[in-house]
């Protein structure tokens, strides 16, 4: 991307500002907003053009398809083909929130949007700065998360800042966002729903809804070679910091041991809450062991911090793949680009 723009600083904090970044987006432009998961990179979602925009601005394959984010309900309608019955629970179950549902979609959907493919993802975020900003723009939103790609996903707005200064039109500073990890993304458009994203919606709450829920193999292991990238945050390596991270499972007697072992300049640790003592390399905490919401809050701001301490190698404490700990695992498995030592 070869064209510098002045990226503006809006405040979620003024009603004018929301206005001003709804207006960049009705006028086709690029706005980083906030939302309850992560900050999104935000374009109308009708315009294929705008939406061209935010791949570029981010460095992201065109093959990685988009999220619609809406203010209401009522326009998830025109954006799909159909809303069975089942998705309508979801959506009475799970919105506003972080879940996002594929259906088949309809003619208003751009290419860009679903990256050539029958289907959309579509998303009722909770955040009011989010649902404000996509009413004050008169249009749904296409918003990926606001960095470049393959890069660890922005919680906060100096995040966007710091990667995406100078690539769009506008940042809106709404504050650090709760959940902290993209939403949960599920699909309707086969028979058994199947999920193909962890995040804040857990598998057991969807099951709760649907019945049987299949997790798809990509969750936890790379995408097979050839295979169509269906979602966002499918793809082999993602969320990544510049240091190359390794996921360690294990006690933290065994974890403590084997990080000390490999002790040297440049090796770092991303363990639990009070495990530093344990470790004789520099280390940062991402949250409590038993506490995975709070894991899934801290992460991705823990991996950016690991990077300006000029970590070169870190190794990762791994949560437990559960509840809430899929997404983190999820996350940190792509992060690691599926690196793994397994100890006793």
């Amino acid at each position: 991307m070869d064209e510098q723009k002045t990226t503006l600083r809006l405040s979620a904090s003024r009603e004018q500002e929301i206005k001003t970044a709804g207006r960049l987006l009705k006028e086709g432009g690029l706005v980083a907003i906030p939302t309850e998961t992560v900050y999104g990179l935000a374009a109308n979602a009708l315009n294929g053009r705008a939406v061209a925009a935010i791949f570029a601005a981010k460095g992201r394959p065109m093959d990685n398809p988009l999220i619609v984010h809406i203010s209401k309900i009522e326009q998830w309608a025109p954006l799909v083909n159909e809303i069975p019955p089942r998705a309508m629970e979801l959506a009475k179950q799970f919105w506003p929130g972080p879940l996002t549902i594929i259906l088949p979609k309809s003619a208003l959907i751009p290419d860009e949007v679903s990256a050539g493919q029958a289907t959309v993802a579509v998303r009722f975020p909770s955040h009011p700065v989010a649902r404000a900003v996509i009413d004050a723009a008169g249009v749904p939103l296409a918003a990926p998360s606001a960095n470049l790609s393959g890069s660890p996903s922005p919680t906060e707005a100096q995040h966007v800042l710091a990667d995406l200064d100078g690539r769009i039109d506008a940042i809106l500073d709404g504050g650090a966002c709760d959940v902290g990890v993209e939403s949960t993304v599920i699909t309707l458009a086969q028979e058994v729903p199947r999920l193909l994203r962890p995040g804040g919606i857990t598998p057991e709450q969807l099951s709760q809804v649907l019945g049987d829920v299949e997790v798809d193999p990509a969750v936890l292991n790379p995408l097979a070679a050839g295979e169509k990238v269906l979602s966002p945050g499918m793809k082999y390596k993602h969320y990544s910091p510049r240091a190359n991270v390794v996921l360690v499972k294990g006690t933290l007697s065994a974890y403590s041991d084997y990080v000390n072992s490999h002790a040297k300049e440049g090796v770092f640790a991303l363990c639990y809450n009070g495990e530093q003592g344990a470790l004789n390399v520099p280390a940062v905490a991402y949250g409590e062991q038993e506490d995975a919401s709070q894991q899934a809050r801290h992460l991705f701001d823990a991996l950016r911090k690991l990077d300006e301490l000029g970590a070169k190698v870190v190794y990762a404490r791994s949560p437990r793949p559960s509840g809430v700990g899929l997404a983190v695992y999820n996350r940190l498995i792509r992060a690691a680009g599926f690196e793994v030592v397994e100890l006793g």
